[in-house]
């Protein structure tokens, strides 16, 4: 059976070096142990990174790219597939359909949105796969503060922790999808605190 994971993840390519290490070992990691790596389709940044590492190394890579970036020439040549969508919309849902597990690397607003989504979406039972937070250098740390808070004060239920799961290092990312807490589709039952 093809596994497959979706990675969401910064096109800045003015970040800082450790971000674009850890986006080589876990690209590394996740094709040596089989997995189809689905991202957004860019060339630069984290995501350029993770597709030339992953083909590099004999991987499988698709990625989703709305027209309009395609359009300012944003889109990798180096993909092994490349879905064109219309919009952003559509480029969410179909780079977290039928996959095993989300990953989020440091990324801008857009990441950063993507990975609320997707926690949202689970969080309501419409998607039920481990959503890891890799962490890197604490850039992330903001963030668990926040999700702590939303739960601590509830905005949250205490059930919401098995969400999501920060690691630190790209070593801990295929650990922490396999401990990952099941989730179930009938989590609306107990969304609402």
């Amino acid at each position: 059976m093809i596994k497959r994971i979706c990675i969401f993840c910064s096109s800045s390519d003015k970040i800082d070096k450790a971000h674009f290490d850890a986006a080589e070992k876990i690209a590394f990691e996740l094709t040596k142990a089989g997995y189809v790596i689905v991202c957004g389709g860019g060339s630069h940044g984290l995501m350029g990174k993770i597709i030339e590492t992953s083909i590099k190394n004999g991987g499988y890579v698709i990625g989703v790219i709305p027209e309009f970036m395609r359009t300012v020439e944003w889109d990798s040549k180096e993909v092994n597939e490349l879905v064109v969508v219309e919009d952003m919309r559509e480029r969410k849902k179909l780079m977290i359909e039928n996959v095993d597990a989300v990953i989020a690397l440091a990324g801008g607003c857009g990441t950063l949105e993507e990975l609320m989504e997707v926690i949202t979406l689970k969080r309501l039972g419409k998607f039920t796969k481990p959503i890891i937070i890799l962490n890197t250098n604490g850039f992330y740390n903001y963030l668990k503060e926040l999700l702590d808070k939303m739960i601590d004060e509830n905005f949250m239920n205490r059930q919401s922790v098995d969400i999501w799961k920060f690691v630190d290092s790209p070593e801990q990312v295929l650990d922490a999808i396999s401990s990952s807490a099941p989730w179930n589709s009938d989590a609306i039952k107990f969304a609402v605190v």
